[in-house]
């Protein structure tokens, strides 16, 4: 998870990845509700566009694993996408508490309202998701957003939610970090990503990558 430095004497910050989706499907509006009720200290969350211009939580580029559509998400718009099923392929029921089936899809401006209405403060850790269509318009996108509801990029605050971001994609993250302090944006690694984001790692005080792949990949970064 991404999220500014604590004191060593800090406990650890429980984020809920893709909200609390061992109970619900992932990335949907039960998942977020239950994460809050569970008292998850922020969650994360992946955004992609769709084709009319809105940030919406989902993980993959293609629809049909976690839903009865298929094809590009881009190519479709945030009208299509709500008519789809999200839930059926969990095999579990919603409470009425967590959202009516139309309400599963959930655009990032709905979780923030869902996440500023919780009474105190949490994390949001948001993941722009590459290949994008829109290259680096989709974290254009979520900056224009975060500006346009009062986040601070410095500091990171949105009201009572503490936002970060972060990506795999080496340009993705060069491009937040012209707008946004390093302290809230994390650069992601895998076995792939490694020698693209060298120069990120060493550019400033990144969030980083976790402790296994450091010491497993400690020659590259030194």
């Amino acid at each position: 998870m991404a999220h500014a430095p604590l004191p060593s004497s800090a406990p650890p910050l429980l984020y809920a990845h893709r909200g609390s989706s061992a109970s619900y499907p992932e990335l949907t509006r039960a998942v977020f509700v239950e994460a809050l009720a569970d008292g998850a200290d922020g969650v994360e969350c992946d955004v992609h566009l769709t084709r009319d211009g809105y940030l919406v939580l989902h993980h993959d580029d293609q629809l049909g694993r976690t839903s009865d559509g298929s094809g590009a998400l881009a190519e479709h718009t945030l009208e299509q996408l709500r008519a789809l099923d999200y839930t059926s392929w969990k095999g579990v029921g919603i409470p009425a508490t967590h959202g009516l089936a139309h309400e599963q899809l959930m655009s990032l401006d709905e979780l923030l309202d869902l996440l500023l209405a919780a009474g105190r403060p949490v994390g949001l850790a948001v993941e722009t998701k590459h290949p994008s269509p829109r290259g680096q318009g989709l974290e254009e996108a979520l900056l224009v957003l975060l500006e346009r509801r009062g986040w601070d990029p410095d500091s990171g605050w949105l009201g009572s939610v503490r936002v970060s971001i972060m990506s795999f994609n080496a340009d993705a993250v060069r491009h937040l970090l012209e707008r946004v302090a390093p302290q809230n944006v994390c650069q992601l690694l895998d076995e792939d990503s490694g020698a693209q984001a060298r120069e990120n790692l060493v550019a400033g005080p990144l969030v980083g990558p976790g402790i296994a792949f450091v010491r497993s990949h400690l020659s590259e970064v030194e």
